[in-house]
C-alpha cells in the first residue's frame, strides 16, 4: 500500500481508531469525481452483459470499483458466490441449502476460509455469497443460495460462512436486504409485512452475520413497503445503523437495483455496483444543483474506505498463489460436505448400504445419472475444472463392477435392465432450467431458471420410478434438487429414497460413499416436507404486490396441525442413536440443557441434535416451537457423550412494535429436544429464566 502524505500513517494490524482518523484526514484530498468512482462499480453494462450472455462466465475476474491509486486507497474487488468463487476455475461445494443439511457450523467456517483463499488467489478482496434470505416457500428460485426455512439456521450458517472468509482478509457481503424471497418478480414485487414479522422472522439471521461483524450488506432488488430495498432509510439507516449499528458499507444489487441516485446515497446505499450507472451519470449534476450535499456523499465515502482498509492492513494468514484455487486439500473439503449433506429420508430394510461385495451389476437411471449438475447458472454459478456426476462416481467407486446408464426413457428397457441388475439408482430431480436466478426477460435465453413451477418432479421421473416398482429389491431413488420436493404419490414404490442436493463438483463421488456404506450418512433436512403445495404459503412469482406472513414452514405445519411427509430436521443414519432426558440448569437469564446421546448401532455415525424451545402464557401469539440451537455429534459403535444446548431469555424476546424493540417476558418456556422438530416433542422439560 502505499504511503499516503499526511500525519496519520496506516501500519499492519492497525486499529480501527488509527483508520478513521487517517480516512478523516484523506476524504478532502479526494475529488468528486474520485468519492463517486469509490462509491461506484467501473465496468460498463455492456460489459457485464457480454460476460452473461455471450461468454458465458459473469464475474470471470473480480469486479472493481475505483482505486485512488494517488492516495494509495484499495479498491472493492467482487467476488460472487456462494457455490465458491464465481471468478475463474475453482473449487465448486455443494449449494447452501445443501450445507445448511448438515448443521455443522465447524464445516461451513471452514468452507468459508476456503473461498476467502481462492477469493484471494484469483484477485478478489471482498466475497459477495453470504445469501441468507429466507425461503418462505420451496418454489423460490434461488432457495438453493439459502441454509433452509429457519431462521436460527441461516444465522448460524451464514455466521460460520462469515468468519471463515473473514479470516482470509475477504470482506463478507451478506444479501440481500431484505424480503427478497421470490424470483421471477424480484424486480417489480412490493413486499408488505409488519414490523414483528419483519424483526422475528425477516431480519433475525442478517442481525446475527452483522453481530459476527460482517463488512458489507448488500441490498435487494425488490420494493419494500412501497420504497426499493436498495433506496429504503428504514432499511438502510433506522435499521441498518440506528438499531443494529452497522459500521459496514452497503452496497446495492447489481444493475437494476438503484433507480435514484439521490435518493439512494441519502438514504444509505453506499456503493452501486458493478457499472457505471446513475451514481456516474446523476450524482456530479445533483451536488453542482444542491439536491445532495457533499456531507451525504462523505458519509457513504467514509464507511467504503473504513471498511477497505480495515481488512486491506490485516496480517495475512497465508499466502494466496492462483495453486491453491482447487487444490486437493479444498476439493477435500467440498467432498465432506457433499457428504454431510445428503439426507436419507428411507431405507426400508435397511436396503441401503449397498454390499460392496455382492454387487456385480450397477445400473443408473434417469436423465439426471450422468448430468453435470451443479445447480443454478445465475450469478452463484461456479466453473470447476471437472464434476463428478453418479454414474461417474459409482463407476470410480466399483471398478470389478459392471456400471450401465439408461436414460429411462424407455421404459420396457429400463425395467429389463434393472431386473438382472444387483443394485439399481434412479437420478430425479431438477436442473438449473428448473429453478435458479431468472436473468430477465431475453428471447434468446431460453432455459435460465426463475421460480420452480412445481414442487413435484418432472412426469419423466414419476412415470420411471412407478415403472420400476417392485422390479429390484435394492432399488433407490436420488433426489436432485434444492428444497422441498413432494414425493408422496411414489414414495411407497420404492425402498430408498436419498436427497442428494446439487452437490457439487465431488458430488458423484459422495454419493458413491453413501451408497456403499464408506460414509454414514447424517444431513438432516433444512425444511419441512409436506405433503401439498397447499401446506406452504401463497407464492406468485409474477406478483406486484405481496405480503409476508408471520408463519411458515414448520412453524406454520405445527400452528395450523398440518400434517407433512418429513418434519424439519428429519434424516436417518445407517446406525441408530438414543438421545437422553434433557437437565435443565439456569443462570444469568440463560438456560443450560445438557442430555446425553448415544450410538447404539455397529457404525460409526453422526447425529444432530436439535432444541426447540415454546413458550407458556405469552401476551402474543407465538409458534409451537423454535429451532434455538443444535450440536452435531460424532460417536463411534457404542460411544456415548454429553452435549450442551443453550437459551437466553433474549432469545426468546418478542417483537413490541408499540415499542419498537424487543421484550422479554417472565414466563414459563418448553425445551424439546430430539433429532428433528417432530421428535424433539417426545423429550421436553419446561423452566422459567
Amino acid at each position: 500500500m502505499r504511503k499516503v502524505v499526511q500525519e496519520t500513517k496506516l501500519t499492519e494490524n492497525c486499529s480501527k481508531e488509527t483508520i478513521r482518523a487517517f480516512v478523516e484526514e484523506v476524504i478532502p484530498q479526494l475529488t468528486l469525481e474520485e468519492k463517486i468512482g469509490i462509491m461506484s462499480g467501473q465496468i460498463t453494462e455492456e460489459k457485464l452483459l457480454d460476460d452473461l450472455f455471450v461468454i458465458g462466465h459473469y464475474n470471470v475476474k473480480p469486479y472493481p470499483t475505483m482505486e485512488v491509486k494517488r492516495l494509495g486507497l484499495p479498491n472493492v474487488r467482487f467476488v460472487d458466490g456462494p457455490r465458491g468463487v464465481v471468478a475463474g476455475s475453482s473449487t465448486c461445494f455443494p449449494v447452501s441449502m445443501a450445507r445448511g443439511a448438515t448443521f455443522d457450523r465447524e464445516l461451513e467456517e471452514e468452507i468459508g476460509r476456503v473461498i476467502g483463499a481462492e477469493v484471494r488467489a484469483q484477485g478478489g478482496n471482498y466475497f459477495g455469497g453470504v445469501c441468507i434470505n429466507l425461503p418462505r416457500n420451496p418454489r423460490w428460485g434461488r432457495a438453493q443460495e439459502c441454509y433452509g426455512e429457519d431462521q436460527y439456521l441461516l444465522g448460524e450458517m451464514g455466521a460460520a460462512l462469515t468468519r471463515g472468509v473473514q479470516s482470509q482478509n475477504v470482506m463478507a457481503c451478506i444479501k440481500h436486504f431484505a424480503l427478497n424471497s421470490i424470483e421471477n418478480a424480484r424486480f417489480k414485487a412490493d413486499v408488505h409485512i409488519d414490523k414483528r414479522t419483519l424483526h422475528e422472522v425477516y431480519l433475525p439471521h442478517f442481525k446475527k452475520c452483522i453481530e459476527e461483524g460482517a463488512a458489507s450488506v448488500m441490498g435487494a432488488y425488490n420494493k419494500v413497503l412501497g420504497e426499493q430495498a436498495s433506496e429504503s432509510k428504514y432499511l438502510l439507516k433506522d435499521i441498518l445503523r440506528d438499531q443494529w449499528k452497522f459500521e459496514g458499507f452497503t452496497l446495492s444489487d447489481f444493475l437494476w437495483a438503484v433507480k435514484d441516485a439521490v435518493k439512494a446515497v441519502k438514504n444509505g446505499m453506499n456503493i452501486e455496483m458493478p457499472c457505471f450507472c446513475h451514481y456516474n451519470r446523476e450524482l456530479p449534476e445533483a451536488v453542482e444543483s444542491g439536491a445532495i450535499d457533499m456531507e451525504s456523499i462523505d458519509e457513504a465515502v467514509g464507511y467504503i474506505l473504513r471498511t477497505i482498509l480495515y481488512f486491506e492492513t490485516r496480517k495475512d494468514p497465508q499466502d494466496y498463489p492462483l495453486s491453491v484455487v482447487a487444490c486437493p486439500e479444498h476439493i477435500a473439503v467440498a467432498r465432506r460436505a457433499a457428504e454431510e449433506s445428503m439426507v436419507l429420508l428411507k431405507n426400508e430394510g435397511n436396503v441401503l448400504p449397498f454390499s460392496k461385495e455382492k454387487t456385480e451389476k450397477i445400473v443408473v437411471l434417469g436423465v439426471l445419472g450422468d448430468t453435470e449438475n451443479i445447480g443454478d447458472h445465475g450469478s452463484s454459478k461456479v466453473h470447476p475444472y471437472y464434476t463428478v456426476t453418479p454414474l461417474r462416481g459409482l463407476m470410480k467407486k466399483m471398478p470389478g463392477a459392471q456400471v450401465l446408464y439408461n436414460d429411462g426413457s424407455d421404459l420396457a428397457k429400463a425395467r429389463e435392465l434393472a431386473a438382472d441388475a444387483d443394485a439399481v439408482v434412479i437420478v430425479a430431480g431438477y436442473i438449473h432450467s428448473d429453478e435458479g436466478e431468472f436473468l430477465a426477460d431475453r428471447s434468446d435465453i431460453a432455459d435460465m431458471g426463475g421460480d420452480r413451477a412445481s414442487m413435484r418432479l418432472h412426469p419423466r421421473d414419476i412415470e420411471l420410478i412407478h415403472g420400476l416398482k417392485g422390479v429390484n429389491k435394492n432399488t433407490v431413488v436420488s433426489l436432485v434438487g434444492s428444497s422441498a420436493i413432494l414425493i408422496d404419490e411414489w414414495v411407497d414404490d420404492v425402498p430408498a429414497v436419498l436427497f442428494s442436493f446439487y452437490s457439487g463438483m465431488e458430488g458423484g463421488n459422495a454419493l458413491a460413499d453413501i451408497l456403499f456404506g464408506d460414509v454414514c450418512p447424517s444431513g438432516k433436512l433444512p425444511y419441512t416436507v409436506a405433503l401439498s403445495e397447499d401446506s406452504y404459503p401463497d407464492f406468485d412469482p409474477d406478483c406486484t404486490y405481496v405480503e409476508y406472513e408471520y408463519y411458515h414452514g414448520y412453524c406454520k405445519m405445527e400452528k395450523e396441525q398440518i400434517p407433512v411427509l418429513y418434519p424439519f430436521g428429519y434424516g436417518l443414519s445407517y446406525t441408530s442413536f438414543q438421545i437422553g432426558s434433557p437437565r435443565v440448569q439456569v443462570f444469568d437469564g440463560t438456560a443450560k440443557l445438557t442430555v446425553s446421546v448415544k450410538n447404539t448401532g455397529d457404525r460409526k455415525g453422526a447425529e444432530v441434535v436439535q432444541l426447540y424451545v415454546g413458550c407458556e402464557n405469552s401476551a402474543v401469539d407465538r409458534p409451537v416451537k423454535l429451532l434455538k440451537d443444535f450440536v452435531r455429534v460424532e460417536l463411534e459403535p457404542g460411544e456415548e457423550k454429553e452435549v450442551c444446548l443453550t437459551v437466553s431469555q433474549e432469545d426468546m424476546a418478542y417483537f413490541n412494535e408499540e415499542k419498537n424493540e424487543f421484550v422479554t417476558e417472565d414466563i414459563p418456556y418448553i425445551a424439546y429436544v430430539g433429532n428433528s422438530s417432530a421428535d424433539a416433542s417426545r423429550n421436553t422439560v419446561k423452566f422459567t429464566f
